[in-house]
């Protein structure tokens, strides 16, 4: 081994035969991605490969990693791809970027283009926030026009431009299930960021009337602001935030159905009913109407004709709640304006011979301290006291 301090060791591998097409590393995170990453947090991202050949495999891969990182076995989730699950708790003393790098190696030896992100030990990434229908943090949701082009969503912190090319925002159409636009936040003026807030505005509005839209965001959509920029997570999901076109065609056509009528036969007896009058008494009593309802049919015949007699009667009975006594202000007002006199009366009465007296006693206080001859007996006092000194 050399005396020198920095070394690298590299590993040589044979050249393969056949098809040479290197794996690629796809996922999640693209390469040189930035990861806010809380101290004492629970980290977990996996490493996903993709085969470049047929009938080959993923054998190996080699990676550089922070001090404390885990790396799983190779998982084969699916045909042709294979990923490892990196796990890791940092530590305060690991405060900062920490970089980790990778490469897929084949089954015939021939490795992936290196990739690589840094975990910002210290820092949180910004998230995008769900939109909800109450106080939502997306703007619009639910039915639009089709001529809307301006669309806002919030984050949990304040973002800004990724320092990345190719961070996308599509918008899918999902009747069709095709993307309608993207736009690369790393570059194109159609997106914006303000504060908290990521805004797209389209210069003309792509909407197909009585369709259904979605949004999907890539990984670093919303950066934060700290060193390399932690990026948010890439949402995938097709309900996040949902939007529909509306169709002034549907949404003014009334059907009409009508019904025929049915017939049956009805057979009535006496019936009592209590309905509460409308009217209420001001201090909310309710007057009840009671009515009784009696039907009396009477029937005779001769030999030659029969005859049928119904009576209706109905007797109704009002209930009336007890008189209340109801006091308006101006009564309140009339009730307590003699009390209020006799109390103004007795307080004037009252402070009357307190005034005087102390006004008596401030007077003669003054009279005393300004009080002319008082003034230079003091003096004259004064001027003896010193002579009585000097001798």
């Amino acid at each position: 081994m050399s005396s020198v301090p920095l070394q690298f060791l590299f590993y040589g591998y044979a050249v393969p035969s056949g098809c040479s097409t290197p794996p690629s590393i796809i996922g999640n995170r693209p390469n040189r991605a930035c990861i806010g990453t809380p101290i004492g947090s629970t980290v977990s991202e996996y490493v996903i490969a993709q085969i470049g050949c047929s009938g080959k495999t993923i054998i190996d891969f080699t990676s550089s990693s922070p001090v404390g990182m885990t790396k799983s076995t190779i998982q084969n989730p699916s045909t042709g791809i294979y990923q490892i699950v990196l796990s890791w708790i940092p530590t305060s003393d690991q405060y900062g970027p920490q970089g980790f790098c990778a490469g897929a190696v084949d089954s015939t030896d021939v490795q992936s283009e290196q990739w690589c992100i840094t975990f910002l030990v210290g820092f949180e990434s910004p998230s995008i926030i769900r939109p909800t229908a109450v106080q939502g943090s997306a703007s619009p949701i639910g039915t639009i026009f089709q001529s809307h082009t301006t669309f806002s969503i919030q984050t949990t912190r304040s973002v800004s431009r990724p320092t990345r090319n190719g961070t996308y925002i599509h918008f899918k159409d999902s009747t069709t299930n095709t993307i309608v636009q993207s736009y690369d936040c790393g570059w194109q003026s159609e997106v914006t960021y303000t504060g908290y807030t990521i805004v797209i505005r389209f210069p003309t509005a792509p909407w197909i009337v009585g369709h259904s839209y979605y949004v999907m965001f890539d990984s670093g959509v919303a950066s934060g602001t700290e060193f390399c920029g932690p990026e948010s997570a890439p949402i995938t999901d097709p309900s996040f935030w949902v939007f529909d076109i509306w169709n002034p065609g549907l949404s003014s056509t009334t059907t009409t159905t009508t019904t025929p009528p049915t017939t049956g036969t009805v057979t009535t007896r006496p019936l009592s009913t209590t309905t509460v009058n409308t009217l209420l008494t001001t201090t909310g009593i309710v007057i009840t109407t009671t009515s009784t309802r009696s039907t009396t049919t009477t029937t005779s015949s001769t030999s030659t004709s029969s005859t049928t007699t119904t009576t209706d009667t109905t007797t109704t009975t009002t209930t009336t709640g007890p008189a209340v006594n109801v006091m308006y202000p101006k009564d309140m007002e009339k009730a307590c304006q003699q009390p209020v006199i006799i109390m103004n009366t007795v307080s004037m009465l009252a402070m009357v011979p307190v005034q005087a007296i102390g006004m008596f006693v401030c007077f003669s206080k003054f009279a005393t301290m300004f009080d002319p001859s008082k003034i230079q007996a003091k003096k004259r006092y004064a001027q003896r006291l010193k002579k009585l000194n000097q001798r």
